[in-house]
């Protein structure tokens, strides 16, 4: 077991030794050098456990890796439907590791597989990356990089995830850079709101304050509500924060994945400010061509309806993808209801209203602090699905009093 201060100074030796490779060499070696120093720090950092099944599973991550890319360069580029073989290889073993039987694991079922740490991440990344390849906005990396950029250490166990395209920019003539202050900055700051700010607020969340064997007054669902909302934005925003700020400091762009979503003012605008490289990549993957789809099928007059029932998949499947249990999909229900429901809602504003009424409607900042406080209430209530078990509500309804 590594103790915090060894555990820091190995951090420490990983970011400045990738920041002097990726600085400072050039061609084929610096290639080499940044894969090997993240494959070093995947071990390292992820898979020493030191329980005599952290080796093979670490070969096991490596080997799909090699898998996914020799699909992507088999398949990736070419007519037809091979693309989509490609695409849906990382895809495919994301879900045979979530939900194979739990005995092939030995031991209890876990969402994302008791071992492969980060898979969901790996599985988006390099299945965007044949999106990214197909639009032409990137061109196939050779193996070296593929393996870099999988396994980027900064970004490997919750994201964001980060787009090819971003990730290559930081070996180009002129890379885009965070400047190391600022980087450093970043850092702390994700760190406070991780380890502090995220610690305090999880004191009052469900696990912590009403699943305790006791009865409370129903004024303290509310507050669980609040407070686990206050905790999940700590604690996911914070290591977003220490990953763009650690990724920075190295020299490589990382996607942004928060941006105030407290301040949203309907569930769409939520995750347009919540999990943002997520809500790209489901946009992009999923609701751009099946809206197109659907709208085809329906025919143009029943274009809303099937942009509604895209809304609906795609929030089912977001919420199939946080985790395997009832209430991960109960939880996508509910902010598909909430995205359907704004969909709706603003079609028949725009009817009643007209354009310069709608206009005034979303300018007026009562309706504005009103939209906020029931966005905010109701992606806090949303989340008691994301949080506990059904059986674990049950128990928490049956401890209010």
């Amino acid at each position: 077991m590594h103790t915090q201060s060894v555990l820091i100074a190995e951090l420490l030796a990983y970011l400045l030794a990738a920041r002097l490779v990726l600085r400072h060499l050039s061609g084929g070696v610096r290639e080499v050098l940044f894969t090997v120093l993240n494959l070093g720090g995947l071990y390292l950092f992820f898979f020493q456990a030191g329980d005599g099944r952290s080796l093979p599973t670490y070969l096991a991550y490596l080997a799909l890796a090699l898998v996914f890319y020799a699909a992507l360069r088999g398949c990736g580029q070419r007519p037809g439907w091979l693309p989509w073989l490609a695409f849906l290889t990382p895809i495919g073993f994301l879900i045979l590791i979530r939900y194979l039987p739990a005995s092939l694991y030995g031991g209890p079922h876990r969402p994302y597989g008791p071992f492969f740490l980060g898979i969901s991440y790996l599985a988006f990344r390099t299945s965007y990356l044949v999106v990214e390849i197909r639009n032409g906005s990137v061109t196939p990396p050779g193996l070296m990089r593929y393996l870099g950029y999988c396994f980027f250490v900064p970004t490997m166990s919750v994201g964001p995830i980060n787009p090819y395209a971003r990730y290559q920019s930081a070996f180009a003539a002129t890379p885009p850079e965070l400047p190391p202050t600022r980087a450093a900055q970043r850092l702390i700051i994700g760190l406070v709101k991780y380890k502090f700010l995220g610690s305090l607020c999880f004191q009052v969340t469900y696990a912590n304050f009403l699943l305790d064997d006791h009865y409370h007054p129903w004024i303290d669902l509310p507050i669980a509500m609040v407070f686990y909302y206050l905790f999940l934005y700590c604690n996911f925003s914070g290591f977003c924060d220490m990953a763009i700020g650690a990724a920075g400091l190295i020299g490589v762009p990382v996607a942004e994945n928060f941006d105030n979503p407290f301040a949203a003012r309907n569930v769409k605008d939520f995750w347009n400010r919540w999990h943002i490289t997520l809500s790209t990549y489901m946009r992009d993957v999923v609701f751009a061509p099946l809206s197109k789809t659907l709208v085809r099928a329906f025919g143009p007059a029943h274009a809303n309806h099937a942009i509604a029932l895209t809304i609906t998949i795609v929030f089912l499947l977001v919420g199939v993808w946080h985790g395997v249990g009832w209430n991960y999909l109960l939880f996508g229900a509910a902010h598909a209801l909430g995205v359907v429901t704004n969909h709706y809602y603003t079609l028949a504003l725009k009817k009643r209203l007209g354009r310069e009424g709608f206009k005034a409607y979303n300018e007026n900042p009562w309706i504005h602090a009103a939209a906020v406080t029931l966005t905010f209430a109701y992606c806090a209530a949303s989340l008691m699905l994301f949080a506990n078990t059904l059986p674990q509500i049950r128990q928490i309804f049956a401890s209010l009093q």
